[in-house]
């Protein structure tokens, strides 16, 4: 598909490769990604610069990046070709899900608690319909549904409401996680404040769950002091047990801890842990997106 513009041809093709560039940061990895060969890209994006007048990309031997021109042409052709699969997606509706795809962004943590059955019972309804799941921390899935990337994501609430539209599917407190010979231990409830000396082991800062507990531990007082932070509860929770500092984590993991060296307490004040499906306000949602969302409701 071609888009003219006062004698300017301009293919969607080239916006393509431009965004994939801009997406790769280098030639020869956008190259792979498009099944295309470097000079083959190389000679579209020149052409492209020609037919416009104008740099788009500053290049260097390390990387490719975009001029301040070639911004405003990544800008604009991300949202042509979001509209684009907009209406490919309501095209799709009309074959009432004999076909379709769904995409989410999902965090590692929640998608391993709570995805697999409602995913399985959605595959078996609807066999036809593809689920494309990405996993990025809870900001970045935020961010990518902001931006058009998924068209459904999970996320830790609260959350901007003039933003997004959300369903909730999970709420629980976080618990607070301990060598089982700790001073601690033997306690059934803990004051958070009563951990301003201690040493924490956080998720790092790609994952909501970072600001969360650094957030409420300032709230009580204190700033924590991070001795470790990882992306895999797991490795925390081995931490733990090795009596390397303490944790914060939601009960949901918690429960999955089988470790005969961790003691779980709970906390006060509590600290929330709701999650929800979101979407963007105002952005049409296909079919499929409004049934998988059902399914967790």
């Amino acid at each position: 598909m071609n888009l003219r513009k006062d004698g300017i041809i301009m293919e969607l093709r080239q916006l393509r490769y431009l965004i994939e560039i801009v997406k790769q940061k280098r030639l020869t990895k956008a190259a792979e990604s498009l099944h295309v060969s470097q000079p083959a890209l190389s000679k579209t994006i020149k052409s492209l610069e020609e037919e416009l007048g104008i740099t788009l990309f500053k290049r260097t031997n390390k990387s490719t990046t975009l001029t301040d021109a070639g911004k405003v042409v990544h800008t604009y052709g991300q949202q042509v070709l979001a509209q684009l699969d907009e209406m490919q997606t309501t095209l799709q509706d009309l074959t009432d899900l004999k076909q379709g795809a769904v995409t989410i962004g999902i965090p590692p943590i929640i998608g391993s608690l709570f995805f697999p059955k409602v995913m399985a019972r959605f595959h078996q309804t609807y066999p036809n319909v593809t689920i494309n799941i990405t996993e990025y921390g809870a900001a970045r899935v935020v961010k990518a549904v902001d931006e058009g990337e998924f068209e459904l994501g999970v996320a830790v609430l609260p959350l901007d409401e003039t933003e997004f539209n959300y369903y909730p599917i999970v709420e629980e407190d976080m618990k607070l996680m301990v060598y089982r010979e700790h001073p601690l231990a033997d306690r059934e409830l803990v004051e958070l404040k009563e951990l301003k000396d201690e040493d924490f082991i956080f998720y790092n800062e790609e994952f909501a769950l970072h600001d969360i507990m650094r957030k409420r531990c300032i709230e009580e007082g204190f700033e924590p002091h991070i001795l470790f932070k990882s992306a895999q509860w797991d490795f925390i929770s081995e931490m733990v047990a090795a009596n390397l500092g303490v944790s914060l984590l939601p009960e949901s993991i918690c429960n999955r801890t089988y470790n005969a060296d961790i003691r779980i307490i709970d906390l006060t004040p509590s600290i929330p842990w709701n999650l929800a499906i979101i979407t963007k306000k105002d952005k049409y949602i296909s079919y499929a997106g409004r049934r998988f969302i059902e399914f967790f409701l």
